[in-house]
């Protein structure tokens, strides 16, 4: 067990598109749930050394001081290594000095922003704000503060969104010159505003358009696309997400987190009632090794150096070709197999999902 994620689900207003586990911040609902959290980790951390902290939401950058000091003293109860990655999760609003201050105390060395767009109507849209100028700004105030490790994420394929509105909010990330850029085209997901209003995913044909664009601009410009929706400069892959996309165990904590560990996959409740009193898990499920090495095979062929053959016979003593339909997808160039690697063909990652389905 190397990676830990914690899960902050307040937020001051919810993004139109959002099917993440949230609720609209009260400094009542933070203060007993922070509770609840110290008391989850307590109950369930066995003391490993862990190498990724990842604190994610909801927007746990609009935490105050007080409370970013009791999530913190939280965090301290975990052993970690010399080089821990911690990342946290910030919206560009809540990025002051005394915040980075906080953070870089205790330990923070990733920061990741949520950007989404510089476009006016794509921010309406998604009923967020965000200002070239203002992350600018943020991004020096970070660097001048000792931390130089920044994702920033990047929205596409809302409706009526052209191939040059893209092109100009790509033109501006890469202004920024972040060490990470994670990008997302929008999934219209139930439960959200954007179902509820009848919202439609874009033409297939122009998002796989802007998702080949994407790829080759950010390549052009010296960036790794090292899994399928992520691009980061040479020694800053996200430790954090290697470890779900290696298939390697990790602890989830707090509301609507998962996790993975001895062989059970878990949800918690969303519930934060539930949660406050102590009922932590929702479910929790026990694999078999035809799952493990399904989650196995969907998980790394996110990487676009896909899964290697001898490691995954080492792991699980039998030939992966022998145990999912291959050869089929190696001979209609779905997959492809070079130097003991298999991975899904670069020309088809869009249609990742399609592969996938052929194989399980």
């Amino acid at each position: 067990m190397e990676s830990i994620y914690i899960h902050i689900p307040f937020c001051r207003s919810i993004c139109s598109y959002c099917d993440f586990c949230k609720m609209l911040y009260t400094s009542k609902d933070s203060t007993r749930y922070l509770e609840a959290l110290k008391c989850e980790v307590e109950e369930y951390y066995l003391g490993e050394t862990i190498k990724t902290i990842y604190i994610g939401g909801g927007t746990p950058s609009l935490l105050n001081p007080e409370e970013l000091g009791r999530l913190f003293k939280i965090v301290r109860l975990i052993k970690k290594t010399v080089d821990c990655e911690i990342t946290f999760e910030c919206n560009p609003d809540d990025i002051t000095e005394v915040l980075i201050d906080i953070l870089k105390a205790n330990g923070v060395n990733r920061i990741s922003i949520g950007v989404e767009s510089f476009n006016t109507e794509k921010l309406t849209f998604m009923e967020r704000k965000s200002d070239f100028e203002d992350i600018k700004d943020k991004i020096k105030l970070i660097n001048n503060k000792g931390i130089y490790n920044i994702n920033l994420d990047l929205m596409y394929g809302i409706p009526d969104e052209g191939l040059d509105v893209l092109k100009k909010d790509l033109k501006l990330i890469l202004k920024l010159n972040p060490e990470h850029i994670s990008t997302y085209s929008l999934i219209v997901e139930d439960s959200t505003k954007v179902k509820i209003r009848g919202d439609k995913n874009i033409d297939e044909d122009l998002e796989a358009d802007m998702y080949n664009y994407i790829v080759k601009k950010l390549k052009n410009k010296g960036y790794i696309h090292y899994e399928v929706s992520n691009f980061a400069k040479d020694g800053y892959f996200s430790k954090h997400n290697l470890t779900y996309w290696n298939n390697k165990e990790y602890y989830g904590f707090g509301l609507g987190a998962s996790g993975y560990i001895n062989g059970f996959r878990y949800e918690n409740t969303k519930n934060i009632d539930t949660y406050c009193e102590g009922i932590y898990r929702k479910e929790e499920a026990l694999l078999s090794k035809q799952e493990i090495m399904e989650y196995e095979l969907m998980l790394g062929l996110r990487k676009t150096e896909g899964i290697n053959l001898q490691d995954f016979f080492d792991k699980y003593e039998i030939n992966m070709q022998d145990a999912f339909p291959i050869k089929p997808l190696l001979k209609n160039k779905d997959l492809i197999y070079k130097q003991g690697q298999i991975f899904i063909n670069p020309e088809k990652r869009y249609i990742m999902n399609e592969i996938l389905l052929k194989l399980i």
